[in-house]
């Protein structure tokens, strides 16, 4: 497999990846369906739209009462590559159709410690673009239950990923079933770097994306329960077919929750240089 370049979704162009598509699981995938109805949107409200100031929006999910889930590129101006102030991120937990089931700003930002926003398209920050944010105060209510997070699915399972995106931002959009195609360690200086360890892979997923996208979960369905197995970092081509780049999760959670549980919350500012499951099932409405 040839080395990776992704098309981060803040930005316009598709990139192509040398990898082979299993064009059968993606003939098996179901189309996108909007969460326009509170019948529809049943038990995806902890999923919401995350709005960026006037920077634009992505979409993150409640991992706790006070924690939400995304994509660490999202937490950067896409031009100037300075982070933004957390005074102007907002969490609108369900947003439909001008409404949202709890409104909460942002009092902490923590991008994952070795992911570094360069301003330009790079898969050497896919594996590591993760980002928790700590909620001003808890959402404490019964239709917005966070959800688990679980270690990253196997090549051929089936994940959903509910989104918001540019032409849907008034509601969230559901993808029931979508496949992970593969994976592949990153490069670093022409170098692989822990070859097939997680937290240094990148999940090529058939799964519908596009901007605004970044940051959603990607669910699986095991032993009943819906989990969190990655976060969407960006979209890119396979041999002419679109296909959507996820992080896995690995032990990100764990670590990030820990360093705010320490009082840290930091972004990396863009001149700074780092070189250091089971099968999923069909999904049902929760």
């Amino acid at each position: 497999m040839s080395y990776l370049r992704a098309c981060i979704l803040a930005v316009s162009a598709f990139a192509t990846l040398g990898f082979l598509l299993p064009t059968a699981a993606v003939a098996q995938d179901k189309g996108l369906r909007s969460l326009q109805t509170g019948d529809d949107s049943r038990g995806w409200e902890a999923v919401g739209r995350l709005d960026l100031g006037d920077r634009g929006f992505c979409t993150g999910a409640l991992i706790a009462e006070d924690l939400v889930l995304t994509a660490a590129h999202c937490l950067f101006d896409k031009t100037s590559g300075v982070s933004i102030d957390v005074r102007d991120i907002r969490f609108l937990a369900g947003w439909r159709n001008g409404r949202a089931a709890a409104y909460r700003g942002v009092s902490k930002a923590l991008a994952h410690p070795e992911y570094v926003y360069g301003g330009h398209d790079s898969a050497e920050r896919v594996p590591f673009d993760v980002a928790l944010l700590q909620l001003d105060q808890p959402i404490r209510l019964p239709s917005v239950r966070p959800y688990a997070t679980d270690a990253r699915p196997q090549t051929g399972d089936e994940v959903g990923v509910v989104s918001y995106a540019q032409d849907r931002a008034e509601a969230p959009s559901l993808q029931q079933v979508c496949h992970v195609l593969g994976r592949q360690s990153i490069l670093r200086a022409g170098v692989v770097v822990k070859p097939g360890g997680a937290e240094f892979d990148t999940l090529v997923l058939s799964c519908d994306v596009d901007f605004g996208s970044s940051g959603a979960p990607v669910f699986s369905l095991r032993d009943g329960a819906l989990r969190i197995v990655s976060v969407i970092s960006a979209k890119a081509e396979v041999d002419g077919q679109k296909v959507s780049l996820g992080t896995p999760l690995a032990d990100h959670v764990a670590f990030l929750r820990g360093k705010l549980a320490e009082g840290g919350s930091s972004l990396r500012p863009s001149h700074v240089r780092v070189l250091s499951g089971g099968s999923g099932g069909k999904f049902v409405k929760p």
